[in-house]
């Protein structure tokens, strides 16, 4: 009998059922639960959307040119309220607006979440050992992959873009948080041992400053994840300029979509060269 012939069990099918019926009792039974956590989260992004986009263009043009004066220099400060100005000229500025606020609030939420995971991650090495797997998981599923639970439990909106948008963010803080903890040197833990120190000022005074320059590469790391997760969210109506892109993509309107693509690149240079310079002053600072 050859092996063609033989009829080896189905193992996907129950497996797939057992998905299928695991979210729809969620959907059942918690729907109360999923609908106030979609108007939370929808309601947190609108009012970070209202602080960026309540003030005119060039306002907030000028605040993000002076904080890139006080980070980086002047070229940096002028390249940068020139660019975000062509976002304007372009036709674009409520979408950049909403983009930046989608982004922000995904990793505030990432870092609120990532950074105390990762410091008792970083002096717990059997949270460690549990949590890494979990990381190495999340990172390597495609990013899309989280939209579909999402979607079925809370809809389509910015809820859902947000939820996304935040588990693609909160393995890098996590994960270099907890590197930068665990890095600390033998040696000064011991001084700290020997000196009489307690566990807080073992931390905060020790512990925190040699890892605070991985803990600020993870904060730029979550950035960067968040903008990448943009163009795939507006799948399911975040706004915003990933959304441009996704109906310039269905209308095959290349010229919006590259404008579109444009003020995305300008938005993730600028908040990059920001939160770069920002860790690189913390850093030296620290040290």
């Amino acid at each position: 009998m050859s092996l063609a012939s033989v009829a080896l069990p189905d193992f996907a099918q129950p497996f797939d059922d057992r998905v299928d019926a695991g979210l729809q009792w969620l959907s059942d039974h918690g729907a109360d639960w999923f609908d106030l956590a979609n108007a939370g989260l929808k309601s947190l992004f609108q009012a970070v959307l209202w602080l960026v986009a309540w003030p005119p263009c060039y306002v907030i043009a000028l605040l993000i040119a002076l904080l890139g004066w006080r980070l980086v220099g002047r070229r940096f400060a002028l390249l940068a309220f020139v660019a975000l100005l062509g976002c304007n000229l372009i036709g674009l500025w409520p979408e950049t607006t909403s983009t930046l606020a989608l982004v922000l609030t995904a990793t505030v939420l990432a870092l609120v979440v990532g950074i105390p995971l990762g410091v008792a991650a970083g002096l717990a090495p059997r949270l460690d050992r549990l949590v890494d797997p979990c990381l190495d998981l999340v990172q390597t599923l495609p990013p899309y992959i989280y939209l579909l639970p999402a979607i079925a439990l809370l809809g389509y909106g910015p809820a859902t873009a947000l939820l996304a948008t935040f588990i693609v963010a909160v393995p890098p803080v996590l994960r270099l948080t907890a590197l930068g903890i665990r890095m600390t040197p033998r040696e000064f833990i011991e001084l700290g041992d020997a000196s009489g120190v307690t566990a807080t000022q073992m931390f905060f005074k020790i512990r925190l400053p040699f890892a605070l320059p991985s803990i600020m590469a993870g904060i730029n790391q979550s950035l960067m994840m968040a903008f990448g997760m943009v163009v795939i969210a507006g799948i399911v109506g975040s706004g915003g300029l990933g959304e441009s892109i996704y109906g310039a993509i269905r209308t095959l309107d290349i010229a919006k979509s590259i404008n579109a693509a444009v003020a995305i690149v300008i938005l993730t240079l600028i908040l990059d060269r920001l939160a770069q310079s920002f860790a690189h002053s913390k850093a030296g600072g620290g040290q």
